[in-house]
């Protein structure tokens, strides 16, 4: 592993669903100050359901980044991820994180102060915070030049999507962004956008007025670490070029420096090929990256794991150390 040479680096994540926790609980265990900046578009699943029920910021991806970055006692954990089971009626498919998180939220009057007394109890490395506090919206345009708002209900279209962006549900202005968060983004020696569905989990945060308006004036390389299967819905038959195009064109020029690319094949056995879900391997194309002036790490970040292609968090925060460290 590489040596840090200078002050503990301060690493801003930004991100979603499945694949962030998986960098972060890589990056926990090296020498770097680490800040999670977390979808709260979600409007599905459990998080769906509270979002509804209690108009509360849906938790269900802070709840997976908490449990990433704890060094709380692992039996806790477990107890935090457990999901009630489908027969519990009221509390069905529910977790138990998701639960404490939508409690504390409406205790402090937030989400932001809810998270931030949670992580001292779970005994998290890092900080972590919700994109932004309110109830946001996603919406997307169609190549077609169709509309559509929710992010279930945009992947489900099955759609080529051209852009996105967030409101407040309460039709109240823009969304906004603590702070902190803000000044995270400023402060930051390097942000990684990523791994996660592209529309769905990383720009939601980026079209928050704030986030977007840090983005562009950080010093801070900005790394993209690109997804390694294509995700229905939304980025069919992309190439990694196309994904970090999708990125600069919402922010209206260049703003990805540098893309991590799996170039290991995944086995033929673990791409999904079904009715409802189709996922191949996203092509790397060079050439393309190239043209978008950002600097290319093309190495084997594959893991399989339960029939699925992923990420290798400590390969993948290994290169983000390297970064770091020849900057």
């Amino acid at each position: 592993m590489p040596q840090i040479k200078s002050h503990q680096p301060r690493i801003v994540v930004i991100g979603g669903g499945t694949g962030v926790p998986v960098i972060l609980k890589a990056l926990k265990d090296t020498d770097v100050d680490i800040t999670a900046i977390v979808t709260v578009a979600d409007d599905g699943g459990s998080s769906g359901i509270l979002r509804n029920y209690i108009n509360v910021v849906p938790p269900g991806d802070i709840r997976n980044v908490i449990v990433a970055l704890s060094d709380a006692d692992p039996e806790f954990l477990d107890l935090f991820q457990y999901r009630f089971k489908g027969t519990d009626k009221f509390l069905a498919g529910h977790a138990i994180g998701n639960l404490l998180i939508t409690a504390l939220s409406e205790m402090k009057g937030n989400i932001f102060q809810g998270v931030q007394d949670l992580t001292r109890i779970m005994s998290v490395k890092g900080h972590i915070y919700p994109a932004s506090d309110d109830l946001i919206t996603l919406h997307a345009e169609f190549t077609d030049g169709t509309k559509l708002a929710g992010e279930s209900e945009i992947t489900k279209a099955n759609k080529m999507i051209e852009r996105v962006w967030v409101d407040r549900d309460d039709q109240k202005g823009a969304p906004k962004a603590a702070q902190p968060v803000v000044d995270a983004i400023l402060n930051a020696d390097q942000i990684v956008l990523g791994p996660g569905s592209l529309f769905t989990s990383i720009l939601p945060n980026l079209m928050i007025p704030e986030v977007h308006d840090a983005i562009l004036h950080t010093s801070a390389e900005i790394v993209y670490i690109c997804n390694i299967m294509t995700q229905n819905g939304e980025t069919n038959g992309f190439t990694d070029s196309n994904h970090v195009a999708v990125l600069n064109r919402h922010f209206g020029q260049n703003i990805v420096d540098a893309v991590m690319v799996n170039n290991k094949r995944v086995p033929v056995n673990y791409i999904r090929r079904n009715e409802d879900e189709t996922s191949n391997q996203v092509t790397h194309d060079q050439a393309g990256l190239e043209r978008q002036h950002c600097k290319v790490i093309a190495s084997d970040f594959l893991k399989l794991h339960n029939h699925g292609a992923y990420h290798n968090g400590v390969a993948v925060s290994n290169e983000l150390l390297k970064l770091i460290e020849n900057n």
